[in-house]
């Protein structure tokens, strides 16, 4: 099982939110260049990336910051927030990234999903965040009527390399990882699924590896990665066995 250190970016900086809230935040490194390097130098084997800015104009707003991640890095990286046509999906990855995150066009484009995925065969994930078991969109500021696992169902035969789960309601609040509904959307498809919200130590990352045979490919840390709540070389151990 993979772990993904998270960097979140607002406004050029390196944030952690409470439950997606913009206006509750936590800066944690004004430089999202030397975060990725660190992170890389613990060990890690992939990077997380956000654009929460990008997130709710739908469009890039931290490519400066992320390109500059890019630069720092070795290990392969992942971005989601603001992607949202062809155009963009493919200069992120001719700039380095190997996959792009798409999550508001799930819902609202599919086809644009489909062809994605088409031109650019396992570089594409699709984020799905939840809000009580239903999609939330633009920066998960909308939430439709439309249930996580059906819309993971509606990518089953597209190709898609990753669903990305995050339980909003969990999501920087170090209130535990919801096992039970990533672990049933995983036997739900056949895609692999990433975990994501709310892990708090490393009891979320014990739960999860006991059920990783459903088809969880991995689990994104932020909040308690940076404040010393998960040991890195630790949860590596645990993760890789």
């Amino acid at each position: 099982m993979i772990l993904f250190p998270a960097i979140d970016l607002k406004d050029g900086r390196c944030v952690r939110l409470v439950k997606g809230d913009l206006e509750r935040e936590t800066v944690f490194n004004d430089s999202p260049a030397d975060q990725a390097a660190s992170f890389e130098g613990a060990g890690f084997e992939w990077l997380h990336i956000v654009d929460l800015n990008g997130a709710v104009a739908g469009r890039p707003v931290n490519a400066a910051a992320v390109e500059a991640i890019l630069g720092a890095l070795t290990i392969p990286a992942q971005l989601g927030g603001g992607i949202r046509d062809l155009a963009t999906i493919e200069a992120w990855l001719a700039k380095g990234l190997r996959r792009v995150i798409l999550g508001t066009v799930a819902l609202t484009e599919p086809d644009l999903v489909r062809e994605a995925c088409r031109k650019f065969p396992g570089q594409v994930a699709v984020g799905i965040d939840a809000r009580g078991g239903l999609v939330a969109t633009d920066g998960w500021l909308k939430t439709s009527e439309t249930r996580a696992e059906d819309l993971a169902r509606a990518f089953e035969d597209a190709g898609v390399a990753a669903i990305i789960y995050t339980d909003i309601d969990r999501d920087g609040a170090l209130g535990g990882v919801n096992v039970e509904a990533t672990a049933a959307l995983a036997r739900a498809i056949s895609t692999p699924v990433i975990a994501s919200g709310g892990v708090s130590g490393m009891d979320d990352l014990e739960r999860l590896k006991q059920v990783e045979g459903d088809g969880i490919a991995g689990v994104i840390c932020g909040r308690a990665l940076y404040d010393g709540r998960i040991d890195p070389a630790a949860a590596l151990t645990l993760l890789g066995d």
